[in-house]
């Protein structure tokens, strides 16, 4: 079996109830619902949350939410590996088959395209590795970053490179915080993600943001109503 699990516990702090907040005509969870209902993907999608409002609107948009999230899975401090875990333990001992790849979609992914799920899953199936989830590169050189110090001045994190020329050095990338494809296996195990038991699935830069704070949000409008009125080709 096929599984998609979104996270979406109901104590968001920067932008209050950002997972149902209305994003560009929907609520922000039905986007990633949606996107993994179209994929083809999954045999079950399933919202891991603490909140019955989430829960009923997830269920509105045609996810299934079959327990509650525990609050000692719930708070700030819980990663995703747990709650995923916690996810195939639940399903696992409820349903008729076993899960075996599973995909934790991020209910903050409205960028998401069902073409990257497909993809993803194709690349996890294909290189037997334990996880495949989304990355874009860094649009700057990473090793040319600045910190500020204590009296407001500045200083390079990496000083040898201050004569480099940017294209001499190795591109960077970072996670895109839409999804992350794993075998059950790997998840119930709490293996690493970010290692090398994982391989990448690309995407560009235009297609990744991060909403975190009101600013990301109105960022992210802007952009996903751009590309929205891109013909499609």
């Amino acid at each position: 079996m096929r599984l998609a699990v979104i996270p979406a516990r109901g104590g968001s702090k920067r932008i209050p109830r950002k997972n149902i907040k209305v994003f560009c005509g929907k609520p922000m969870i039905a986007w990633s619902i949606e996107a993994a209902l179209d994929s083809g993907c999954f045999d079950q999608v399933v919202v891991s949350t603490d909140d019955a409002e989430i829960a009923e609107v997830a269920r509105e948009y045609g996810a299934e939410v079959p327990f509650i999230r525990p609050a000692d899975l719930s708070d700030d401090h819980t990663g995703t590996i747990p709650v995923i875990r916690h996810a195939i333990k639940w399903v696992n001992a409820h349903s008729g088959s076993l899960a075996q790849q599973v995909c934790c979609l991020y209910a903050t992914a409205p960028f998401v395209q069902i073409e990257d799920i497909r993809r993803g899953l194709s690349v996890l199936v294909h290189t037997n590795s334990d996880y495949a989830f989304t990355v874009t590169s860094y649009a700057f050189p990473i090793q040319r970053a600045l910190r500020l110090t204590h009296d407001c001045r500045v200083n390079m994190f990496n000083p040898t490179h201050f004569n480099t020329r940017s294209q001499d050095l190795e591109e960077a990338y970072h996670d895109a915080g839409q999804f992350y494809w794993g075998q059950a296996e790997a998840w119930s195990q709490g293996k690493v993600i970010f290692g090398e038991g994982s391989v990448p699935v690309f995407l560009k830069r235009h297609c990744v943001q991060d909403i975190d704070t009101p600013e990301d949000w109105e960022r992210a409008e802007w952009m996903f109503r751009a590309l929205r009125a891109q013909p499609q080709q």
